[in-house]
């Protein structure tokens, strides 16, 4: 078996590179995305998706009527409601790929909503940010067709790796990660953004280093961190949401993912109040925001 047309619901940065890449693998790519809908958002649409050879549909009922498969790749608080729309939809035999980033529970609501209508369902988490890395992102796959959908995707140069033959279990790993990684982001955030207000940070990050000396702390780590917060904090913010639901749902109290979705939220939340876009502040210096932020006299 072959896949040579995929619908992509969502064509954000996710769905724009996967789009591009795979379109330049010979597939054919329908794409649509809610911002279709707006007319000051459509021409810039469009032409992004022209640029990445992807066709781009007035509605998803289009794009998945054209597409073998179907991928969608949402914000996390969208994906169980794309799902539940694209069911009916969606012709018997077809497959949905949810490669968005929301709970086990969440996934598997979705996946019944769509085996309801006689369709596939896999679960796929995305296990690293996709821009760096593009198809060879690590991508971990559940579900019953996980096996099919994992030597098809790998034999287009995608990196996917099967880990369960269930619906939850790549989410799974994907949310526990998170706890991690965007705490890691939350937790740099708030300390230097403190450190700063007291003129700390140098020693605060000497200390760091001569701690955990190869994370690098003493070099562009922090501002790496703190620019993943600036520039998606609010789109990271809704999965931690999915986070804290992944904890709940197992009786473990969230309280870190509740204060991380807080931290994630809040910066992107007061570079809004103060006016601040994320391409204003690029080639990016965690200490230039931290002192618009706080009206600092020596911005640099």
């Amino acid at each position: 078996m072959t896949i040579t047309s995929l619908a992509l619901i969502g064509f954000g940065e996710a769905g724009a590179i996967l789009g591009q890449d795979l379109a330049a693998k010979g597939m054919k790519i329908y794409a649509y995305d809610h911002l279709f809908n707006n007319p000051d958002k459509r021409t810039a649409l469009l032409e992004k998706a022209d640029q990445c050879g992807v066709q781009l549909c007035e509605s998803a009922s289009q794009a998945i009527a054209l597409g073998e498969w179907v991928m969608s790749a949402v914000t996390a608080d969208n994906a169980l409601e794309v799902a539940l729309q694209s069911a009916p939809l969606m012709r018997q035999g077809q497959l949905f790929i949810d490669i968005n980033s929301v709970a086990p529970s969440t996934k598997r609501a979705s996946a019944a909503a769509l085996q309801d209508c006689g369709v596939d369902y896999v679960d796929a988490a995305v296990m690293a940010p996709i821009p760096p890395q593009r198809l060879k992102t690590p991508i971990l796959l559940g579900g019953q067709r996980a096996e099919q959908v994992c030597q098809l995707l790998g034999e287009l140069g995608m990196n996917v790796r099967v880990v369960a033959d269930v619906v939850g279990v790549a989410s799974a790993i994907k949310m526990c990660r998170s706890i991690m990684i965007k705490g890691l982001e939350a937790l740099t955030t708030e300390c230097l953004s403190t450190a700063r207000q007291y003129r700390a940070e140098d020693e605060v990050l000497a200390s760091l280093h001569q701690s955990f000396p190869q994370m690098g702390w003493n070099g562009a780590l922090p501002h790496y961190l703190i620019s993943r917060v600036a520039e998606h904090g609010r789109r990271r913010s809704e999965e931690m949401k999915e986070v804290a639901k992944t904890s709940r749902d197992v009786d473990v109290i969230p309280s870190m993912s509740q204060a991380i979705v807080e931290t994630q939220r809040g910066l992107v939340d007061a570079m809004q109040s103060a006016d601040i876009d994320y391409p204003s502040l690029e080639p990016f210096d965690w200490i230039n925001l931290i002192d618009r932020l706080y009206s600092r006299p020596n911005v640099r």
